[in-house]
């Protein structure tokens, strides 16, 4: 055999070779099924040389999405894997719960700040203390003033003069006389002296180096500058009271639950230390401004503070409940939240679940009220329900794609004839050839 030949040999051989998979690839294709539903497709007619596969029992998958219906359909054993659980829509009533964290401060009414009118010098101290607890009248220290003394003198004066010119025949002289006394009257009021201290006055006739200050209110003392002996000038604050039998607790309230908060409503007030402790405040005032950063606006809380067991810049649980009445609920797991619709998946029996859009209200305890798309007593998937919505998507892509025979669940592939072997047909150029 020279060079040409073997070379022309082996050309042959390949082309025939290629020739004889193409052929064998040809009579193993299987026709594709048909796109609408048919009943069982028959085997296609026996080719030459070709035998036709057995006959394989179609088995039911785990989940499908028959077309033209608005049901999903899932096996029980499929449900039971993936943990669905079902429950009735149910009115019931139901209360909303506002819970934050409130800071306790003194109330704003209740306290009062201790100064002087005219100037001098303290001379007895006798609330010495930040945290000494006052009533009202009683006294703070004493105080020796120059204004004072030369007062005290002009009203003796003018009680004398009074005393004397009251009786006068002249209208303009008694006249004169008493408008002097309720002159000097009228500037111990202003100066703070109490009417006892001018009652002591006119009955001793004599004057008092020093007068008292008196507490204003009842409360306890929470800042105190006053020191024995110094000297104070009109102005000075000395004492900052305040009332603590009664306090405000400031609350953080977001701006979505704002609507829900109104005037008069009651709230439980806890202590994380002190969980026994139970205490109900009011809501008084919703402040007029949001903080831009928290989102949040304050609530003022009120409520009695027995032994003042709450102290200013404490931190307090508050809870406030809200009624809304019998309202037909589900639970908070059976509602898939899209963005732009609410779905729930409502039992038909047999395995067929039907998606249906509804119109959801409050949330609240752990349900959502449903306000539309919803009867009493139907039984809707109260949980795994974003499972069977995933399924139900993954099953309708693949039936998109054309591939019917895929399912979810992973199965046996059954057993697959092996083809017949081929033979080559007869006066085909190139099949018979030297050495095969």
């Amino acid at each position: 055999m020279t060079k040409r030949q073997d070379w022309r040999f082996r050309r042959l051989w390949a082309v025939g070779l290629i020739t004889s998979l193409l052929l064998v690839g040809c009579g193993n294709e299987q026709p594709s099924p048909p796109e609408a539903p048919a009943p069982a497709t028959q085997p296609p007619a026996d080719h030459g040389g070709h035998e036709a596969a057995p006959e394989q029992k179609e088995t039911a998958p785990p989940m499908a999405v028959p077309s033209g219906t608005d049901t999903v359909t899932i096996s029980p054993q499929r449900l039971q894997e993936i943990g669905v659980k079902f429950e009735e829509a149910t009115r019931r009533p139901l209360d909303k719960v506002i819970r934050t964290v409130g800071l306790v401060v003194i109330d704003e009414r209740r306290q009062a700040r201790v100064n002087i009118k005219f100037s001098g010098w303290i001379d007895q101290l006798l609330v010495s203390a930040t945290g000494d607890h006052v009533k009202k009248g009683q006294i703070l220290f004493t105080i020796y003033s120059p204004d004072l003394v030369a007062t005290q003198r002009e009203y003796l004066l003018a009680l004398q003069a009074k005393k004397e010119l009251g009786g006068s025949s002249y209208p303009e002289v008694a006249q004169g006389a008493v408008e002097l006394l309720e002159d000097v009257k009228r500037r111990f009021q202003l100066w703070d002296i109490t009417e006892d201290h001018v009652r002591d006055l006119e009955r001793t006739g004599q004057v008092s180096r020093t007068l008292p200050i008196h507490s204003p209110i009842t409360g306890t003392v929470i800042k105190r500058e006053a020191l024995a002996g110094a000297y104070v000038e009109p102005g000075t604050e000395l004492y900052i009271i305040a009332d603590l039998s009664h306090i405000w607790i400031l609350g953080d309230i977001y701006e979505y639950e704002l609507p829900s908060i109104r005037l008069g409503q009651e709230a439980k007030v806890t202590l994380s230390y002190d969980p026994a402790t139970v205490l109900t405040a009011r809501v008084t005032f919703i402040y007029p401004t949001l903080d831009p950063k928290t989102r949040t606006a304050k609530v003022r809380f009120e409520l009695d503070n027995p032994g003042e067991k709450l102290k200013p810049n404490m931190y307090a649980n508050v809870e406030v409940r809200i009624p809304l009445g019998n309202r037909l609920v589900v639970p908070q797991g059976a509602v898939l939240a899209t963005g732009t619709r609410n779905i729930l998946f409502v039992d038909r029996g047999q395995g067929r679940l039907e998606p249906r859009d509804v119109q959801i209200g409050v949330t609240a305890e752990g349900y959502y009220e449903v306000q539309k798309g919803l009867a009493p007593g139907e039984r809707v998937v109260a949980s795994a329900a974003f499972l069977i919505d995933s399924e139900s998507q993954l099953r309708s892509a693949l039936g998109m794609m054309g591939m019917p025979g895929m399912e979810m669940e992973k199965k046996s592939p059954a057993p697959t004839p092996s083809a017949p072997e081929q033979k080559p047909e007869k006066g085909k150029p190139g099949m018979n050839m030297p050495g095969m």
